[in-house]
């Protein structure tokens, strides 16, 4: 899937893409069409750069609700041909899941469009899914038949039915359509499910990673292999070193850490980072010098896993330094630093946004530790990653971060974040939004009382307001 194009933050467009709360609210006041638009634009052109993390679905299934939205669009597109030639998952499976949302709270025409793709549609599994949750007996049965038609009756066939009931997301229909009446399914899915339950035992007994008794170098030509075949394997093979090695063998893995193969340097920076020895920081140092971009990924990622004081101190030493070490130095001290490193943290954060933008990966760290330290400096900077950035999990970080550093943030950033896509953010705002704006007050009481949503948020919405105030 190629990356989404995200429109400027101060567009309709760009807030319901990032799913900030200022986008639902600012549908609500827009001409209808124009926001029913932009948000078809955003269900049928997934804005996410992770679709598998970060939530939109009961976001934009709340705001078609609000404004009475036709599902045309969604059926246009579930339909089109397009669905046969383009089979990812990731074409149609915020829309699928924005469906079932909306037959949650008893929308009957998206229950119907469910159940048309399921029995029609190339991403049939993921509409199954959503039914899975939602649908009654009834309307799980009558799909048997036309899912079991995808697969052919050979051996081949047979096959892909028990590897997709092996590895089904949400078991209830294959369940179900095991105890059918029908004897032509039933027979079929039962014996697809021993077939799957048979190869699930097979693979336990074939394990392919390493075995008890074996040494040190065969764990590091694991780990090799892991790179030849293009799968880092470092991180099991450090924990497999954990088991085999003994003191005798360190020697062996310091010369590894030192000048061994990529798989094998990995293998053992990460080994003895985790083990806090004494010569971890200097040979991490070195392979951030002379490593390749593997072997200076591992090494930064080792010494961010470190927790000694050591390390701490080490960082603030590397904190000025202009590579991947120095950007991980600051990422430690945000983390494990005291109040003293505060400036170093600020000046950290500042180069990340002014360098990479609002969406590079080092500020999840950065702005936790913003947070943490209470840098009240840092708000302005973390404003401008809140309204920016496309990811809405980091979004929710600084929502966090501003809670603890900007005053303003309980009359502010925290009143739109209650509609926020993100569980976490809300949450967030249910215990900061000041209830002194109407509209928070008449949002607390609805998510208290929406079965859809989730337990944490509505256990922070009921510490502000008396379980007198959550009827609606």
């Amino acid at each position: 899937m190629f990356d989404p194009v995200i429109a400027p933050s101060g567009t309709l467009l760009g807030l319901l893409q990032r799913g900030r709360g200022d986008g639902t609210l600012h549908a609500l006041t827009a001409p209808r069409s124009e926001a029913l638009a932009a948000l078809n634009h955003c269900v049928l052109r997934d804005p996410r750069h992770d679709w598998q993390v970060e939530n939109r679905s009961l976001y934009y299934a709340r705001l078609y609700l609000d404004l009475h939205g036709e599902l045309d669009a969604i059926e246009a597109h579930l339909f089109d041909a397009e669905d046969i030639l383009d089979t990812d998952e990731s074409r149609t499976g915020l829309a699928l899941a924005v469906l079932g949302h909306l037959a949650s709270y008893g929308r009957w025409d998206a229950l119907a469009l469910l159940r048309r793709y399921a029995a029609h549609g190339t991403n049939w599994a993921w509409a199954l899914d959503e039914l899975a949750l939602r649908d009654d007996d009834a309307g799980l049965r009558a799909l048997a038949a036309p899912v079991l038609a995808r697969f052919a009756t050979d051996a081949e066939g047979e096959a892909e039915l028990a590897a997709t009931v092996r590895d089904a997301f949400e078991p209830r229909p294959w369940r179900l359509w095991a105890d059918d009446p029908r004897a032509s399914i039933a027979t079929r899915v039962r014996a697809a499910q021993e077939t799957g339950c048979f190869d699930r035992w097979q693979r336990q007994m074939r394990p392919t990673g390493p075995r008890p008794g074996w040494s040190v170098q065969a764990v590091f030509e694991w780990a090799q292999q892991g790179i030849e075949r293009g799968a880092a394997l470092h991180v099991p093979a450090a924990r497999c070193l954990t088991a085999v090695a003994g003191p005798e063998d360190r020697p062996e893995i310091v010369r590894a850490a030192k000048d061994g193969t990529e798989g094998a340097r990995c293998t053992a920076l990460r080994y003895l980072a985790d083990c806090n020895d004494p010569d971890a920081l200097p040979l991490i140092e070195g392979a951030v010098a002379t490593g390749s971009a593997v072997v200076v990924e591992a090494a930064v990622d080792a010494f961010e896993r470190m927790r000694s004081l050591a390390a701490v101190d080490r960082a603030r030493g590397w904190a000025r330094r202009p590579d991947p070490l120095g950007a991980a130095a600051g990422r430690v001290l945000a983390c494990r630093g005291g109040v003293h490193d505060r400036d170093t943290v600020l000046a950290a954060l500042r180069e990340a946004v002014r360098g990479e933008g609002p969406d590079a990966p080092t500020l999840w760290t950065l702005v936790d530790g913003a947070g943490r330290l209470g840098i009240a400096c840092a708000a302005p900077v973390l404003r401008h990653i809140y309204r920016e950035t496309a990811s809405s999990h980091l979004r929710g970080r600084a929502a966090r971060a501003l809670a603890a550093t900007d005053p303003s943030f309980g009359t502010g950033f925290a009143v739109e974040c209650l509609w926020d896509c993100e569980e976490t953010t809300r949450e967030i705002a249910a215990r900061h939004a000041e209830t002194g704006d109407t509209r928070v007050v008449e949002r607390l009481r609805r998510l208290a009382a929406d079965p859809a949503e989730e337990a944490e948020v509505q256990t922070a919405v009921r510490s502000r307001i008396g379980p007198e105030e959550t009827a609606v």
